[in-house]
């Protein structure tokens, strides 16, 4: 018997002084039994910090042809295709010839400089893609933020981002790679 996807619901009030845009969004997140909740946090992060009426979830991890967050034109074409993780060359550049802008998350401590390593010089022929590693420390301290109901404060002021929740706040300062 397959194992069912657990469901999140958050309420997100972004506040970002560097693009000028405030909203609440109310968001149903899909966990896949092989996410963490670590992954899952960086998800909603990743939606926060490119918030907008058009920015939807897919089906992430149960798709291979999908990524974990794009915005679609309304002639259905992909203005903006999010990744997370650490994803093979191939993968990237699938996506860069598919959407106007790609944007990966990476994550995971001592392995990013290792991949970046590995695969820095084929992807910087891409115009279109930005890479930006979120410190190890910090994601997973957005995990321990995880709960299937969350009221969630994201504030983004010249690069640094809080995250907040009714008892803690977690501090990021995303690194841009390359």
């Amino acid at each position: 018997m397959a194992l069912k996807a657990t469901i999140f619901k958050a309420t997100l009030n972004i506040a970002d002084m560097d693009r000028h845009y405030y909203a609440d969004h109310h968001l149903t997140l899909a966990r896949h039994p092989s996410e963490t909740d670590e992954r899952m946090m960086i998800r909603l992060l990743a939606f926060a910090l490119n918030a907008n009426e058009h920015l939807e979830f897919t089906k992430g991890l149960s798709t291979d042809d999908e990524p974990e967050l794009w915005q679609k034109s309304l002639s259905d074409e992909i203005e903006l295709w999010i990744e997370l993780g650490l994803p093979e060359e191939s993968r990237l550049r699938k996506a860069c010839n598919r959407a106007q802008k790609v944007v990966l998350y990476t994550y995971g401590g001592r392995a990013v400089p290792v991949w970046w390593d590995k695969h820095h010089h084929k992807l910087s022929r891409f115009d279109n893609l930005t890479v930006i590693n979120l410190p190890q420390e910090a994601t997973e301290a957005l995990a321990e933020l995880a709960q299937r109901n969350m009221h969630i404060q994201v504030t983004i002021q010249d690069g640094v981002i809080g995250v907040a929740d009714e008892t803690r706040h977690v501090q990021l300062e995303p690194e841009p790679m390359g």
